[in-house]
């Protein structure tokens, strides 16, 4: 029999309703592929008798003729940026170490209904800060791959979704969930050769997630294909009333729709996004990515997005303030770590807890925000930010009335090297430059794997599209894939 762990969240669910394995099987199968790659240090929290329970739902509704869940038998990885009820919740930070919450996040309680089981919590860059999943308190997640070159450096799995990229790559879960603020579902899937999507601003709901940048942080899916993303989104989401910014509309049959014929659509390609220094093999992978849209059906049109070049200066600024914001709850009172040095009052110990708790890179945002959000460089800087967001989501719209999605490179480059950009914050930043604007405008975005580097590294294509136009972009990226015909994995060697 193929090896389970081989199959995809689609041929999981298939298998499980027609009998090919029970769903114990599958569990079982993905609790020791898990077990065995402490190496990769994708988990941060192992939970196989969350599998194992819902495994035996599965099997048991099955047994008694009922109709099966939509997940039924899919065991997933979870970010553990989800607050999980029961289950220890860090956002892979020291200070909220040995936090365990005493309710379930919408999106993860939405998963568990549709019958999914949870393999564990996933690691990640501290508070979902961080291109690389170098600044995780926990340690750094390893990309699976390795460069052909003989050499035998760790690799980043992207950020901040690390964990659940590597976990993905490396077949121990089928799929998982991932946050994207500014990219950080679309870049590490990229880094590691898997599809994930952001959805639509709304689309998913934030509640019981813990906040990064609020008006910037959407949940999303990640899994080796477009289609199973398709199915993990469904699931994910919907609206909730206890999110004031969730979107109060049905969710549409995403995997029903998928198509991967192009006839009639129009494809955007944004001259902006051709930046100085841009690796030959990005350019050329996007070049083979107009030819698969056009063979796809698809006409190809150039457009401009002229505020480009001012959205990540605009991001950073954006993001880090509203995360000085969200942040400021972490004080040592209520909840997580509490440092209270002897003889100490209440402001040394939120000071000293602070300095405790929090890696340099949040340190280095909450600064950030907090300076550009301080009474003599508010209007300077925030304000211009928010004008320039509003500039660039109305270059958005403008593109809209030529073409229907947009076809662009997903990152400047393949995975780099654990440790290459860890001392230089703004090359770190520069991983998000074609990531962040449609963040920004809160579009949904793809990124699906087209083929790889002369490394052997994988090389991604996104996909933007239209707000609450996601099926033209799993419709975009299914016709990418098919034509790409990426089936390199990472040999394993953890």
């Amino acid at each position: 029999m193929t090896d389970l762990t081989d199959l995809g969240i689609a041929g999981i669910r298939d298998g499980v309703r027609d009998g090919s394995f029970t769903a114990r099987d599958v569990a079982d199968a993905f609790i020791v592929k898990v077990s065995q790659a402490k190496a990769l240090n994708a988990f941060l929290v192992e939970t196989p008798e969350h599998a194992i329970a819902a495994a035996t739902a599965a099997d048991t509704a099955r047994a008694a003729g009922e109709t099966l869940k939509p997940l039924a038998g899919v065991p997933i990885g979870m970010k553990d940026l989800f607050c999980t009820k029961g289950v220890t919740t860090t956002a892979a930070s020291h200070i909220l170490e040995g936090f365990t919450p005493t309710y379930e996040s919408t999106v993860s309680q939405n998963l568990w209904d549709a019958g999914a089981g949870m393999l564990g919590k996933l690691n990640m860059d501290q508070f979902a800060m961080g291109s690389s999943n170098e600044t995780s308190a926990f340690g750094n997640v390893i990309s699976p791959w390795k460069r052909n070159d003989g050499g035998n450096a760790s690799l980043a799995p992207g950020g901040s979704s690390g964990g659940s990229s590597s976990a993905v790559a490396a077949r121990l879960c089928p799929g998982a969930t991932g946050t994207d603020t500014g990219g950080s579902i679309r870049q590490p899937a990229a880094f590691t050769g898997i599809s994930g999507i952001k959805p639509t601003y709304g689309r998913c709901s934030r509640w019981g997630t813990i906040a990064f940048a609020s008006s910037l942080d959407q949940a999303g899916p990640m899994a080796r294909d477009v289609r199973d993303c398709a199915i993990l989104l469904e699931a994910m989401a919907g609206f909730d009333a206890k999110d004031g910014t969730s979107l109060q509309l049905d969710v549409p049959k995403w995997e029903a729709g998928l198509s991967a014929s192009l006839v009639g659509l129009r494809v955007g390609i944004p001259k902006e996004y051709r930046v100085d220094g841009m690796p030959e093999e990005i350019e050329a992978l996007w070049q083979k990515g107009i030819e698969w849209m056009k063979d796809a059906g698809a006409t190809i049109v150039e457009v401009s997005l002229p505020h480009t070049k001012y959205a990540l200066p605009a991001y950073y600024i954006i993001a880090p303030a509203e995360a000085s914001s969200n942040l400021a709850r972490y004080d040592g009172v209520r909840y997580g770590i509490r440092d209270l040095p002897a003889g100490s009052g209440l402001q040394d110990m939120y000071a000293a807890t602070r300095a405790d708790g929090f890696g340099p890179e949040v340190k280095r945002r909450i600064m950030i925000g907090t300076y550009v959000l301080s009474a003599g460089f508010y209007d300077a800087y925030y304000t211009q930010a928010q004008k320039v967001r509003t500039l660039i989501a109305r270059d958005f719209e403008k593109a809209w009335e030529t073409c229907d999605v947009l076809l662009t490179p997903t990152a400047p480059s393949a995975a780099f090297a654990l440790g290459e950009k860890s001392a230089d914050p703004i090359a770190m930043y520069l991983n998000d430059v074609f990531t962040v604007p449609s963040s920004l405008a809160g579009l949904p975005a793809m990124s699906v794997p087209g083929g790889l580097d002369k490394q052997g590294l994988p090389l991604g294509l996104q996909i933007i599209g239209k707000p609450l136009d996601e099926q033209g972009v799993l419709n975009a990226g299914l016709a990418i894939e098919q034509r790409a015909g990426f089936t390199a994995r990472p040999e394993a060697w953890w």
